[in-house]
């Protein structure tokens, strides 16, 4: 039997994959495009300060590499990345501590296109997949669009508890614990050192992979710059870390890195391969040439001095602009502060009244992947000046106090 036009028209289309519906957007993505107006001061978004990227020095790097070598720039290039830009990686990676080649990089369009290439390596439906508490958004998004069951494990002020790690993994028997032990997003804390090279015996001891995710670490106000994990003993080959561009040169350039085993790497590349086959040739050129010809580790310190202004007036105002017997935490470096309200209030429910006041965070509950604390929420304190910061938390604590 034939059938008619509109049978044909009325035949409803195939379903979507179950986890297109089971993984919710960004919170933070929808807070920002309600927020989108500019009278509104917005401690919502994890964004660098425009103002401070080295616009000059990145233009001149994409001028010289499309004067020098057009042909070169503008073709595909390896999965794994330019080699230029990868030995660049592995010598800063090196000269920080941990002895890298270029062979132990591959290059990725983001740290979050890291993330996801790491899920799909590692990561098979319903395996357990460790996370902090509260952790970072898109990781969670990235693990559970794998089909991850995600534990969170206890955290203090500190970090993760290593005891309370070790009896997490006893009894879950996880594929891998990701993790942010520098500034970590969204609470701004880190790890201690003990407590890092506890991880790592964890790990050695009970068979683990850690995913050690470093954004910020470059962003550092004041204190010691403390070891990564994977530089403990027992960590070295279970230990992926991740690396990035954004926060320290430019996030537009998209550009990220993980570092780990061989044979790790391989099953990356190949997932990267089904993904976008490389990352943007012109763009690892660039990076290269500005490396090759700027001093990028004076221009962090440039950009942590100013940083750091904004993070101390942030600090200086919060006492007035949230409700009495509020906490927070002090961050040592990075981009972010978390704030804990008294209990009885709900961040969620009082951000539209927020942003009647011209102003935004982002409550703190989308960031758990267990029972959330629905009083937190996390601002953050790079992206406005030191003035427009005094003015948002002015009306933050017209808002929230009065």
């Amino acid at each position: 039997m034939t059938a008619t036009a509109d049978e044909a028209i009325s035949a409803p289309t195939p379903p979507f994959a179950a986890r297109a519906a089971a993984v919710g957007g960004s919170p933070v993505r929808e807070i920002l495009a309600v927020t989108a107006r500019p009278e509104v001061i917005n401690f919502a978004g994890g964004l660098p300060a425009p103002e401070l990227f080295d616009a000059v020095g990145v233009a001149a790097a994409f001028q010289a590499v499309l004067t020098t070598t057009p042909g070169t720039a503008l073709q595909y290039s390896t999965t794994e990345g330019e080699p230029a830009l990868r030995a660049a990686i592995a010598a800063r990676t090196t000269a920080r501590g941990l002895p890298t080649d270029a062979d132990d990089v591959l290059v990725t369009t983001g740290s979050q296109q890291a993330l996801s290439l790491l899920a799909t390596a590692l990561v098979e439906p319903g395996d357990t997949v460790l996370v902090e508490s509260p952790c970072y958004l898109a990781a969670l998004q990235a693990f559970a669009f794998a089909g991850a069951r995600l534990v969170p494990v206890p955290c203090d002020a500190a970090g993760i508890d290593p005891a309370a790690l070790d009896e997490l993994v006893a009894a879950h028997r996880p594929k891998l614990l990701y993790t942010v032990p520098t500034f970590q997003n969204p609470t701004g804390r880190t790890l201690p050192a003990g407590r890092r090279a506890e991880i790592a015996a964890v790990a050695a001891r009970r068979g683990l992979w850690i995913i050690e995710d470093d954004p910020y670490g470059e962003l550092r106000f004041e204190g010691e710059r403390v070891p990564w994990i994977a530089t403990y003993p027992g960590a070295q080959d279970r230990t992926v870390l991740l690396g990035s561009f954004s926060k320290v040169m430019a996030p537009g350039l998209r550009l990220g890195w993980l570092r780990g085993p061989a044979a790790l790497l391989r099953a990356c590349a190949v997932a990267k391969q089904a993904a976008d086959l490389h990352t943007p040739t012109v763009n690892q050129l660039a990076a290269a040439r500005y490396l090759a010809d700027n001093d990028l580790d004076a221009h962090v310190a440039r950009v942590a001095g100013e940083y750091r202004l904004r993070r101390d007036a942030m600090l200086s105002g919060l006492a007035d602009a949230l409700p009495h017997g509020s906490s927070w935490l002090r961050p040592e470096g990075g981009m972010f502060v978390w704030a804990t309200l008294p209990e009885g209030y709900d961040t969620a429910a009082l951000l539209p009244e927020v942003v009647r006041h011209d102003v935004a965070y982002v409550p703190g509950a989308p960031f758990y992947a267990g029972a959330p604390d629905v009083a937190t929420l996390r601002m953050c304190f790079v992206t406005q000046s030191v003035e427009e910061i005094g003015e948002g938390l002015r009306r933050l604590g017209g808002a929230l106090v009065g």
